[in-house]
């Protein structure tokens, strides 16, 4: 199992590293993005993850199927999680609103974050082709979210009324 590092991990707090167009073909680089995937397939609760999330300083981050079909976005809705190499957020909505946010290297603690409403992205897929994406709802908010994380900022940095909630079944098991 692919381990994801926790808040207090120094990773988490750099800035990551630009992917040169040479290494997004490379072995290590394809092995970063496989391993981005296995551990976001084996959180039941995870949207998306960014490289750093698995001790990687890349600017990576991949966005699960789930939410394409969460959302009804049907272009995207093809079963496969999405890889944004060197993500740029091009444009964000003034319309901002507080959202429940919590994330994966920050286990069950949940706050309110203010994030734009609609947001668009420029980044390179997999292949090195490069695209743009423009977001509203939740798939607006994985875009700033995981973009914090590329910049070695958590959620926590920025949310309010930050609760605990630990799943039943994590807590039974605890007692």
């Amino acid at each position: 199992m692919i381990e994801i590092i926790q808040q207090n991990h120094p990773t988490l707090r750099k800035v990551a590293e630009t992917v040169t167009e040479k290494d997004i073909s490379s072995a290590k680089i394809k092995k970063v993005i496989q391993n981005m995937i296995i551990a976001l397939a084996s959180q039941d609760d995870g949207v998306a993850i960014a490289a750093p999330q698995i001790d990687a300083p890349y600017r990576i981050f991949v966005v699960s199927h789930k939410v394409f079909e969460l959302t009804k976005r049907h272009k995207h809705a093809t079963g496969k999680d999405m890889v944004f190499i060197n993500p740029v957020i091009t444009k964000l909505s003034k319309d901002k609103k507080n959202l429940e946010e919590g994330c994966l290297s920050v286990r069950y603690l949940y706050g309110k974050v203010s994030r734009s409403h609609k947001a668009t992205v420029e980044a390179l897929d997999e292949n090195g082709l490069k695209f743009t994406m423009g977001a509203s709802g939740l798939l607006a908010q994985i875009f700033q979210h995981e973009i914090d994380h590329l910049d070695g900022i958590l959620f926590i940095d920025k949310a309010k009324n930050i609760e605990e909630i630990i799943p039943e079944h994590i807590a039974k098991a605890q007692k």
